[in-house]
């Protein structure tokens, strides 16, 4: 179980990295007359992103969740393409990429990296990571239970992005 505390950590500490590069990003974004849409659902997301790994941790500790090597191995290597995936949103998005939807007007749609095929793609990167972290090492109801929270919270949080966005004139800005 410590390889496994040690990989939720490394999730956790790569979560406060997006934080300090979001925070940034909010003020290149505020000072360009970006506008901020969501706010309402935001903390949902931050209690629910932290009950995941609270979760994943708690369920495998207190359930005595066996390490199930190869289902184990598969979901780690899920969760790192998803970390790959999510880091390639980051890039190709830049310093507009945030945990906040934020959109500067003004700006050309981005239609580069993954947003060539998919027009949320970070929201499947963080999908396919709250089923897989948990059943890395066995938390199955972890791994339920946000996947069923998260699917109610990314409704409400793709339709604030999009409408954020379709309030914009044709051609600009992706948040």
């Amino acid at each position: 179980m410590t390889w496994y505390t040690l990989l939720v950590l490394a999730v956790a500490a790569e979560r406060l990295a997006e934080l300090v590069v979001a925070r940034r990003n909010t003020r290149w974004s505020l000072a360009r007359g970006g506008v901020e849409s969501g706010r309402g659902h935001y903390p949902a997301m931050v209690a629910l992103h932290t009950a995941l790994l609270v979760g994943c941790l708690a369920e495998a500790g207190f359930a005595e969740r066996p390490f199930p090597p190869v289902l184990g191995w598969t979901m780690a290597a899920v969760v790192l393409l998803a970390q790959g995936l999510r880091w390639w949103c980051i890039r190709t998005l830049g310093p507009r990429w945030n945990t906040r939807v934020i959109v500067v007007p003004g700006l050309p749609k981005v239609t580069g990296g993954p947003y060539r095929w998919l027009s949320h793609p970070n929201y499947l990167a963080v999908a396919a990571e709250g089923i897989a972290l948990p059943l890395v090492h066995g938390a199955w109801v972890t791994a339920l239970v946000f996947t069923l929270l998260n699917a109610g919270l990314l409704a409400v949080r793709i339709r604030c992005e999009d409408g954020a966005l379709g309030r914009l004139p044709a051609g600009e800005a992706r948040a």
